[in-house]
């Protein structure tokens, strides 16, 4: 996600007080917000995914079992991701299931953890292993933090289309418009 993006659609000057925006500015820029969450979205799941790959090489450091290739962990995938099929939060339906493909690259997070890393897993110290883990968390802990900023300007501006709804300041027609 490139922070400049997030740190414009965030701006509180640029969003100004939603009672003061048309309906049409309220939506493109709900819709801009929720595409940024989308981005933010994905790059969580990538950085989680990622989280459990390295558990999974920590695990088999711990009992003994034998180092995985590549291909066997890729053999493997579908048994390390399983047990994050449902993650915490707050339920919320993803508006889409990926971002654009220009906004679905991670070089933040390839930085920490690319493919060359997760392939070279086996040859990583304890402790090396050890820091990939606390970046990806880290990296995984800014995303939900940039996410729950988001909700919260989306609920506002959500709240404002509500708002007129109720009150008759727009009406179904306007959708129309």
């Amino acid at each position: 996600m490139d922070r400049a993006r997030f740190q414009h659609v965030l701006d509180s000057s640029r969003m100004g007080d939603p009672t003061a925006l048309s309906m049409e500015d309220l939506r493109t820029r709900r819709s801009e917000l929720q595409g940024v969450e989308v981005t933010l979205s994905y790059q969580r799941r990538m950085a989680q995914g990622r989280l459990d790959i390295v558990a999974a090489e920590r695990r088999r450091r711990e009992t003994g079992g034998q180092p995985l290739d590549p291909e066997g962990i890729v053999a493997q995938l579908s048994e390390i991701l399983a047990p994050r099929t449902r993650g915490p939060g707050n339920g919320r339906l993803a508006q889409l299931l990926a971002p654009d493909p220009d906004e679905a690259e991670t070089p933040e997070l390839d930085a920490i953890a690319g493919p060359d890393v997760l392939a070279s897993l086996t040859e990583l110290t304890d402790d090396d292993l050890d820091r990939l883990v606390d970046a990806l968390a880290e990296f995984e802990s800014e995303c939900s933090a940039a996410r729950r900023q988001l909700h919260e300007r989306i609920d506002q501006l959500q709240a404002e289309v509500v708002r007129r709804y109720r009150t008759g300041e727009a009406t179904v027609e306007t959708l129309l418009k």
